[in-house]
């Protein structure tokens, strides 16, 4: 079992971020040095209520930190980029990982940052899905030449290659059916999300198998599964702690409209007690471990990756929780049989 630890890097509009910052190379030095295997972080644009960091030059700082880690896009925007710079920025995190780089994208979902980059709707799909096989072909072709109203390429040759071949593994984040069935098609593996119930994922997971048969495709090597989680002596304890930053969270997904993407049974609209169950990852290692138990077990999820901070937590309560993951959750999890 892979361990992930997914760096938020959403902090409050008022924050001073050169702190926020330095406290986020300290998580990095801990999963480093306590057998994480890889470090992600995620990207939006006009982020509204808070501030954020971009996603590319903070993953290419935080690589200086992370060791032996993989690095890890979770995820870039890919559909609001140009497909050239998208390629050879890819590349760029390729080399600069030293070929340990996980390259994750998605569509994404709000409407503010697709006007801001002018991608009209009703084309993004279409878009996405085109950009990708462009930039698959620039990695792998001496000769590309392409037409678009986004980009125009005669017959050009991107010099700059990824270090693994043919390119870096591609994960693509979904949250709706057709979008799990695309990423079956599309992708090495589905990014599971972390804010479906765990009861969704099983079932999506099924879509996701069945797509990758009809397309005559191998069982992906990683099942990775994105999980929120806190770590406490017990799941009051975790609950206490942690509910109120989770609630501002998803109060926040909420108003971006997360939950309009997702199977209709989702919904972010609901108490905070209401919400929690089966979505979040609470309480002692133990219970953590009992929670996680239908992921591998029924998904054959093999790669975690877990938020344990959120805007507003202070470090040291982020910190208590990842020793708990480090010192108790860990080891559980390594002790699951491979072919589970």
């Amino acid at each position: 079992m892979k361990i992930g630890l997914f760096l938020t890097n959403q902090h409050q509009s008022n924050t001073d971020m050169i702190a926020r910052l330095e406290e986020q190379y300290v998580m990095t030095h801990h999963a480093r040095d306590n057998g994480w295997n890889s470090l992600f972080s995620g990207q939006h644009y006009l982020n509204e209520g808070n501030q954020q960091l971009q996603l590319v030059p903070f993953l290419s700082r935080l690589q200086a930190e992370a060791g032996d880690m993989a690095l890890g896009l979770g995820i870039l925007l890919s559909s609001l980029h140009n497909p050239v710079y998208m390629a050879e920025t890819i590349a760029s995190l390729d080399v600069i990982s030293k070929g340990n780089f996980i390259c994750g994208i998605g569509l994404g979902y709000r409407d503010i940052e697709f006007d801001a980059f002018g991608v009209i709707s009703g084309q993004r799909v279409k878009r996405f899905e085109e950009s990708l096989n462009l930039i698959k072909r620039l990695w792998t072709e001496e000769n590309v030449s392409f037409h678009s109203d986004y980009c125009n390429l005669n017959n050009v040759t991107m010099q700059l290659k990824p270090i693994q071949k043919p390119y870096p593994p591609i994960w693509i984040a979904a949250n709706n059916d057709n979008a799990v069935k695309r990423a079956a098609r599309l992708s090495d593996a589905w990014l599971i999300n972390p804010h479906a119930t765990s009861e969704t994922v099983i079932q999506q997971m099924k879509l996701f198998i069945q797509e990758r048969n009809k397309a005559n495709l191998p069982p992906p090597k990683e099942i990775p599964a994105f999980r929120e989680i806190f770590c406490a002596k017990d799941r009051p304890t975790a609950i206490k702690i942690a509910g109120h930053f989770i609630s501002k969270k998803y109060a926040a997904y909420s108003a971006w409209g997360q939950d309009k993407v997702m199977p209709t049974e989702e919904n972010f609209a609901q108490p905070f007690d209401d919400l929690l169950i089966d979505r979040f990852v609470l309480g002692s290692p133990e219970e953590c471990f009992e929670q996680l138990k239908p992921l591998w077990e029924q998904c054959g999820v093999n790669h975690f990756i877990f938020r344990t901070h959120w805007a507003g937590m202070p470090l040291e309560t982020s910190m208590s929780s990842m020793q708990l993951i480090s010192d108790e959750l860990i080891p559980l999890l390594n002790q699951i049989p491979h072919n589970t």
